[in-house]
């Protein structure tokens, strides 16, 4: 019989604040270790935890961009647990009143529509991270460096309601692309400001219970949240065909050796001792807040993409692409509204200018071009001033220089050449050197036309208009021949 996945996701993702969620110390990433410290994150003892307001902002936006119902009332609890990089020995975290509950993401994947309900939102606090290598001493111990310890988190707990692990990848795709448009999350995953736990079991196609589950921690991309899902579905599978039984365990993710591997068994809730944080008022987040700030949610990804397709004609695959960033999506919108062609806007976006911002490791709010600049050479190219290999090296001078591209046209004389007599002159020129090609061409070999077409204009280092050129190789040729 065919074994059915059964796959929930639990994201825990970084909010965007400046100071950690109960001190003041700075959450920026890179800084030396064991610097961005302080007693409150350290958990010495006599300190008090005071919650930082914007971080409750940050995971109510969250929780109301997934459709969540968020309660004016949350009570934080400590987790209790001993592990070296957790300082107080236990993480303040939200157990069984947390901020938000319900909600869902629905998205399509392969032609098909997917629901995911959400079963909680809800702060903690981030722990510190344990260093096994890179240091002169890591062979004989462990580093330990606490600048992550208090940096504020929500965590977003789905239902078991995946089938597949490439659902399972697009799901946290998703939820991190609402995650960024929303502001809550700069979302970067090589910093760990996002990461995922999957929870996987499997069971015989048709079974009402669910099989025994394993916990794979610390996923950091899309393709690692696919690739691991893929063998644990196939070890467990493998486990139960063969009368073994599959563990209740926690498991990491090898994208080495490609294969998760066991890290301990898993704890339950009741193993963490849960009880109410002694030292924090419940959290109150009044209707009025919640109203106002869902009045003030930006247009979410999917909404835009659907829009964009609408408004801007653009194919299902562009809209896509352009909405995955709402940098990149906002940076299309203006460079269309300023050129008056989305068409154009989203080639150059999507190719020339995606090509560059890689190439030099640039985010595109930083990036040197404008919209504005860049509309401009687009309307250079749409008025015939240049032609699109033109364009090309026009583009390559603004983003070094920063200058407009008419200025460069105008600097440099790139512009169009429509003049007859200049063009009819590198036509003659080309004709002559290509006699061959002439002789095959009135003998009745028509493809040889467009490479005497493509000889002038490499030969006007493509600042010929191709219609002028057409027309005059045509001319000459046709006129021999008669």
């Amino acid at each position: 019989m065919a074994f059915e996945p059964v796959i929930g996701l639990e994201i825990h993702t970084q909010l965007q604040t400046a100071s950690k969620l109960f001190c003041g110390c700075s959450t920026r990433f890179g800084a030396p270790p064991n610097t961005n410290t302080c007693p409150v994150c350290l958990g010495l003892p006599g300190t008090l935890p005071v919650l930082n307001r914007r971080a409750v902002e940050l995971a109510v936006k969250a929780a109301l961009a997934l459709g969540c119902e968020v309660h004016e009332t949350s009570v934080f609890a400590r987790k209790n647990y001993f592990y070296p990089d957790l300082p107080k020995g236990y993480q303040i975290s939200q157990y069984d009143r947390p901020l938000a509950t319900g909600g869902a993401l629905e998205f399509e994947a392969r032609g098909a529509a997917r629901r995911v309900g959400i079963i909680r939102v809800h702060l903690e606090e981030d722990a510190g991270k344990s260093l096994h290598d890179g240091l002169p001493d890591s062979d004989r111990a462990t580093s330990l460096d606490f600048n992550r310890s208090g940096v504020p988190l929500i965590e977003i707990v789905s239902h078991p309601d995946l089938r597949s692990a490439a659902d399972a990848g697009e799901c946290f795709s998703r939820l991190r692309a609402i995650l960024v448009a929303t502001g809550v999350t700069d979302g970067n995953m090589e910093e760990g400001s996002l990461r995922c736990d999957a929870n996987i079991s499997v069971r015989r196609a048709g079974a009402p219970a669910y099989g025994v589950k394993t916990e794979i921690k610390n996923l950091n991309s899309f393709r690692h949240v696919q690739r691991a899902l893929e063998h644990e579905i196939d070890r467990q599978i493998a486990l139960l065909e063969s009368g073994e039984t599959v563990e209740h365990e926690t498991r990491l993710w090898d994208p080495v050796a490609g294969r998760t591997q066991s890290m301990r068994s898993k704890e339950e809730a009741h193993d963490y001792r849960y009880f109410p944080e002694p030292d924090l008022p419940p959290v109150q987040v009044d209707a009025a807040w919640i109203d106002e700030t869902r009045r003030a949610l930006p247009e979410l990804p999917d909404a835009r993409r659907l829009r964009f397709i609408a408004q801007y004609a653009l194919s299902e695959y562009d809209a896509a692409l352009l909405t995955q960033s709402s940098a990149t999506a906002s940076y299309f919108e203006a460079t269309a509204a300023a050129s008056g062609n989305p068409k154009a806007s989203s080639n150059w976006i999507m190719g020339d200018l995606t090509r560059k911002l890689n190439e030099t490791g640039t985010r595109i709010d930083d990036v040197p071009m404008l919209p504005d600049a860049l509309a401009g050479l687009i309307r250079l190219v749409d008025s015939g001033t240049i032609s699109g290999p033109t364009a090309k090296e026009v583009f390559e001078k603004m983003y070094a220089t920063g200058r407009p591209a008419a200025a460069i046209v105008d600097a440099e004389g790139l512009g169009r050449i429509d003049d007859e007599a200049s063009v009819e002159a590198a036509v003659m020129k080309v004709l002559g050197a290509h006699a061959d090609a002439v002789a095959q061409y009135r003998a009745g070999k028509k493809q040889t036309f467009g490479f005497l077409v493509g000889q002038v204009i490499k030969a006007m280092s493509g600042k010929a208009n191709p219609a002028v050129v057409n027309a005059l190789v045509r001319r000459e040729l046709d006129k021999d021949a008669a």
